[in-house]
């Protein structure tokens, strides 16, 4: 007997709500920092939702006790790791370094399963083009690459320079698509009456021609024409 639709909607709704719980429960860095158990772990999660909806005989309470069994023994895991660390080398594995001093260390290279081309891609990933630049190089547990590059391809830092150190601030968006968003506004202590001055002074009678306006302290108020929008598309 086929699943109904109105089952398999119902099977969805549910498995979304569940899923999108035990992310949350999981937290943000097991996203960025997927590690090959929670790689496994994920695809068995998902299996057991998709193989529910599509069978008819599978009740919708064996999925949501599946999902929330998986779930937990996910969450339990988790916090077993950050409890015990003597589980984080087994279940997580140890960074690798397969670049030490320079050298490219085969016998790690082996071990990790990776070969020069595979090396030099994640490399280039990396914005490093030559094996001369590193004089470290770490595969992390995830599978990304840390490097650490010998002193003359280093990039210039203003410490070198012995140049003044000046304050660092984060843009705050004030236009999208033509709307003002007055909460950014009021956090900067602007007005709507200031940011149509400003506009006006560069050109725009309104918020309506404007794409997108950030303002940055110590450079003002930068601004994307609606026209420039048009003409991508």
């Amino acid at each position: 007997m086929e699943p109904t639709f109105f089952d398999m909607s119902i099977k969805l709704i549910l498995g979304f709500f569940m899923l999108f719980l035990v992310t949350r429960l999981l937290g943000k860095t097991t996203i960025k920092q997927l590690t090959p158990f929670d790689f496994v772990s994920a695809i068995v999660l998902s299996e057991l939702l998709g193989n529910g909806v599509f069978e008819s005989n599978v009740p919708l309470h064996y999925i949501a006790f599946s999902i929330i069994l998986w779930g937990l023994l996910m969450v339990v895991m988790e916090n077993s790791l950050l409890k015990y660390k003597s589980l984080r080398g087994t279940l997580e594995g140890k960074p690798s370094i397969v670049i030490r001093n320079g050298h490219i260390d085969r016998k790690e290279l082996k071990k990790n399963r990776m070969n020069i081309n595979q090396l030099l891609s994640l490399l280039r990933q990396s914005e490093v083009f030559s094996v001369r630049e590193v004089a470290y190089a770490i595969l992390e547990s995830n599978g990304e690459m840390s490097i650490l590059k010998k002193s003359k391809y280093k990039k210039v830092t203003i410490g070198d320079l012995n140049l003044k150190v000046t304050s660092i601030s984060l843009p705050v968006s004030l236009i999208l698509d033509g709307e003002i968003l007055e909460e950014n506004l009021r956090e900067l202590g602007f007005t709507r009456p200031w940011l149509t001055n400003q506009l006006s002074a560069l050109g725009y009678p309104n918020s309506q021609g404007v794409l997108y306006a950030e303002w940055l302290d110590g450079d003002g108020l930068y601004v994307v024409p609606m026209e420039m929008k048009n003409r991508a598309e």
